[in-house]
């Protein structure tokens, strides 16, 4: 009997399946199939002239490839649309529209989460070098700067998820400020 073990063993130690790596490539292609969906979000902010963090939540949509929007509810309502180029930002009775390609710096960040739920690893790699850890079941990519003027702003962003969802988001300022994102999705499409 331990003969048949050990040869069993080995034969998963050393088959090809057993050395196939989880790569950034086969995460990219299983996000892509994502084409959208709607989650619940909680997002705390570290802040360092604050004593506590600020603690807000609401609802998430995505449709692929380019339209995100962020609309929160506690503790006061505010919506975030990105849909393509544009930005659109509402608070209260106030509205703010922003282009992206007048700010480099915000393409940066919203590709860093669209190219992300698109699986669009060439957008990622413009910006960032891209670190992947975990396996299929639970990973991390791990997205460093590598524009200087992202680098001046942002030290990393963090994903975090299991198969093709997106659990959480952190971004960490350069400044040491960071904020953290929980995502729990309502129902994809």
């Amino acid at each position: 009997m331990r003969p048949l073990l050990f040869s069993l063993l080995l034969s998963l130690l050393f088959s090809p399946a057993a050395w196939a790596g989880w790569d950034i490539s086969q995460l990219m292609q299983l996000l892509a199939k994502n084409k959208g969906g709607h989650a619940t979000f909680v997002e705390t902010k570290y802040i360092s002239i604050l004593d506590q963090p600020v603690v807000s939540s609401g609802e998430l949509s995505y449709t692929a490839p380019d339209q995100l929007e962020k609309k929160t509810v506690q503790p006061k309502a505010e919506r975030l649309t990105l849909d393509g180029d544009t930005l659109t930002v509402e608070r209260g009775k106030r509205t703010y529209t922003l282009r992206l390609q007048d700010r480099p710096e915000a393409i940066a960040f919203a590709d860093s989460i669209r190219g992300t739920l698109s699986g669009n690893q060439k957008v990622l790699e413009q910006t960032y070098k891209l670190q992947l850890q975990g396996d299929r079941s639970k990973w991390t990519l791990q997205m460093l700067p590598s524009d200087t003027r992202i680098a001046s702003l942002v030290s990393k962003i963090s994903v975090s998820g299991s198969n093709n969802r997106v659990q959480t988001i952190e971004y960490t300022l350069k400044d040491g400020d960071r904020s953290v994102m929980a995502i729990e999705e309502t129902d994809s499409r």
